[in-house]
């Protein structure tokens, strides 16, 4: 399926013209035009999914390995020392174009932390209740 308003299916569809780093018969791997460092790249399904809660099997069991090997690449071909994998599920988690996608974001030892939180804490009796509540809709 493909949504015909959707800019990352006309993009991963070849209808958009992009920098394109990976092609195969599930995906298209680009460069992001705004990138957080030089190299960042996008995992694009061909297909529709708005995130990876509607992610078909077929390509969630891929895009992790993806990941890495374009991760790896980055490594090889530009010199970056790491990267990270991000990957948003909803506006209050950062995502702003609802077609699933994953970054590819290579890391040099100059960058600042682009992906990174302050640990909180909890209680084990805390930890045990959220636990309980995510399991019980599973």
């Amino acid at each position: 399926m493909r949504d015909q308003n959707c800019i990352f299916c006309k993009i991963a569809n070849g209808e958009i013209p992009s920098a394109e780093v990976y092609e195969d018969e599930l995906f298209r791997v680009i460069l992001d035009m705004g990138p957080a460092s030089r190299g960042h790249a996008l995992i694009l399904p061909k297909e529709h999914f708005k995130d990876v809660c509607e992610l078909e099997e077929p390509y969630a069991s891929r895009v992790l390995a993806l990941g890495g090997k374009i991760g790896d690449a980055m490594k090889k071909g530009l010199g970056c020392t790491g990267f990270n994998l991000v990957q948003n599920n909803g506006k209050s988690a950062g995502q702003t174009v609802f077609h699933f996608h994953m970054h590819v974001i290579p890391r040099y030892d100059d960058n600042a932390p682009i992906v990174s939180w302050t640990p909180g804490s909890a209680s084990p009796e805390e930890l045990q209740e959220t636990a309980a509540q995510i399991k019980s809709c599973l």
